[in-house]
């Protein structure tokens, strides 16, 4: 049986609100690339933040935070994650010790990808596909990805 448009568009708008932000970090030496999908949003937001600035970051996530407050007259958690790697594991520290911040850190090999083509590599993809993971992983799916799991000095 053939499909309508309205159809098609209805299962794609599927929503699942886990209650909170929820972000990826793409982690590069000059700019930390930042995706974020609100709740009640299909659309994912993208900005830039300058490589290592906490204070910016911080600013972001705020910016993020009282847009959704705006629309959905409720304030929001955030659920960030970002790959093991160059600034992966002091970041998490520092996200960790905010309780309003949830922060994953992930073997960026456990993330599934398709293996019968060749993928594009673009950080709006990979951003997009962190997230991705992250809600799969949140919402009790196993095999989803891998977490790691910060340890504390002491």
């Amino acid at each position: 049986m053939p499909m309508t448009a309205d159809q098609t568009q209805a299962r794609a708008a599927t929503h699942i609100d886990l209650g909170a932000i929820f972000v990826s970090l793409e982690l590069r030496k000059s700019t930390w690339l930042v995706t974020a999908l609100s709740p009640g949003s299909e659309k994912m937001s993208r900005f830039a933040v300058a490589g290592g600035d906490i204070t910016g970051l911080f600013s972001c996530f705020a910016s993020l935070r009282q847009k959704v407050q705006r629309r959905k007259d409720r304030l929001y958690p955030l659920v960030v994650i970002q790959e093991a790697g160059l600034d992966g594991f002091w970041l998490g520290r520092v996200l960790s010790k905010e309780t309003w911040i949830e922060s994953h850190i992930v073997e960026a090999a456990s993330i599934a990808m398709p293996r019968r083509h060749r993928r594009a590599k673009t950080d709006r993809i990979d951003g997009e596909t962190l997230i991705r993971a992250l809600m799969a992983w949140k919402r009790g799916e196993p095999r989803a990805c891998s977490m790691v799991k910060l340890l504390t000095p002491g």
